[in-house]
Formats: C-alpha cells, sequence, structure tokens
C-alpha cells in the first residue's frame, strides 16, 4: 500500500509543478505593464478557470498524500526499534587462538626514570 501511495503521491506532484507553471500570472497582459489592467476581485479572467480548478485538485490530491504516507509510515513504528540486539552480537567475526583479546591490552602504571645529569666533555 506504501508503494501505491508514494506512485501517486510522485504523479499529483509532478502534475502540480505542470499545471502551476502552465499558468499565466496575474497582470501578465501587455495592457498590464502600461498601467491599463483594471483587476477585479477574482481578476480579469473570471472567478475561476479550468487550470485553477486542476491546480485545486492536484493539490488536494497531494495533500491528501503526504498525509497518508505520513500516517502510514508511522504505523510501523521506528527504525531503532525493528533492529533487534542478538544480530549485532552475531555479526562480531569469532577469533580462536592468541588472537583472541589482543585488542585489550592491561594498562601499566608510568615508571619514573632519575634524571640524568650531563656527561661533561674532556676538552674542558
Amino acid at each position: 500500500m506504501t508503494t501505491f501511495l508514494i506512485i501517486i503521491h510522485v504523479l499529483a506532484s509532478f502534475f502540480l509543478i505542470a499545471v502551476v507553471l502552465l499558468q499565466s500570472g496575474k497582470g501578465a497582459e501587455l495592457g498590464a505593464a502600461f498601467g491599463g489592467s483594471s483587476q477585479t476581485l477574482f481578476g480579469g479572467r473570471g472567478a475561476a478557470t479550468f487550470l485553477n480548478k486542476m491546480t485545486t485538485v492536484a493539490a488536494i490530491i497531494f495533500m491528501i498524500t503526504s498525509l497518508t504516507l505520513a500516517v502510514v509510515t508511522t504505523k510501523g513504528g521506528s527504525v531503532v526499534k525493528r533492529v533487534p540486539v542478538a544480530e549485532e552480537k552475531k555479526s562480531l567475526p569469532e577469533t580462536s587462538g592468541p588472537v583472541q583479546g589482543a585488542g585489550v591490552q592491561p594498562v601499566q602504571p608510568p615508571q619514573q626514570q632519575a634524571p640524568q645529569t650531563p656527561k661533561q666533555s674532556p676538552l674542558k
């Protein structure tokens, strides 16, 4: 079901991008450049064109699929909860012989050395 929702979501997003890019902006006519445009509340073209309605439908489908995907993917739980601890222990390689435990060495306290006196040169 998640795959089906993702396909619908991607198609709706591409369709929404295409419909928005096909529309011309408000005041994009030549008369608007010289101040001859009379804008009303809904624009000069009327309440809603076909592309405006398609944009609304595509946006609604996009929002519904977004919310549905968010709900469906959170029902599965967290990725951290899915990983069992037993698999981590099995993934460590088995070692045998004297190499076993080679990474752990006992810590020895540093030994203090007596200060060395500089040797005198015989040419003095």
